[in-house]
């Protein structure tokens, strides 16, 4: 199996690879006796794009986090609402929860403990005073400012991975797949 491995295969990548012995190994199995007789489209998950984006979107969070969680004890929805606070210098837990798609109890649950670590306060709007407007504190800006550049130097390492066409590219496909789903 080995040399056959290395003949067939010689050159590929791991990705061509992966689906080959996959569509191979699908293929070459019998039926099973409790099998419908009408031959149904297989769906592997490890090919499945939702599922696919849903692994790398998990791991591109967990590889981000380790910069916020190690260094400044920040799970991710704190994190999120930081990151999502900090350019805007005030906002909403609504707008919070509408930019980065998180539950509106996850995202009081992260305000509610950023608040208690002074990190985030809440002022009512001038405008609306019902509704609270969310900023960084004093601490919560100077977290703000030193973690941006680490986070995105995490970023930079986990894209050098793609070269120049490569990112544009991707970049495209994911402008298109959040406008799609109206995202963007």
């Amino acid at each position: 199996m080995s040399a056959r491995f290395d003949t067939l295969f010689a050159g590929a990548s791991a990705l061509s690879v992966r689906k080959e012995v996959l569509a191979e190994e699908i293929s070459s199995r019998p039926p099973t006796p409790t099998a419908p007789t009408t031959t149904a489209p297989a769906l592997l998950l490890t090919n499945y794009t939702p599922f696919r984006l849903n692994r790398l979107a998990q791991g591109v969070s967990d590889h981000v986090a380790e910069v916020y969680k190690q260094k400044f004890g920040l799970e991710i929805p704190e994190w999120r609402v930081i990151a999502t606070v900090g350019p805007t210098w005030s906002c909403t837990a609504q707008h919070i929860a509408d930019t980065t798609r998180m539950h509106k109890t996850r995202v009081s649950r992260a305000i509610a403990n950023l608040v208690k670590r002074d990190l985030v306060e809440r002022t009512s709007n001038a405008d609306d005073r019902r509704e609270m407007e969310l900023r960084l504190t004093k601490a919560g800006r100077a977290m703000y400012t030193e973690l941006v550049p680490l986070a995105l130097e995490r970023e930079r390492t986990l894209l050098a991975c793609l070269n120049e066409d490569e990112l544009r590219s991707f970049h495209e496909a994911l402008d298109r797949l959040e406008e799609f789903l109206g995202l963007a």
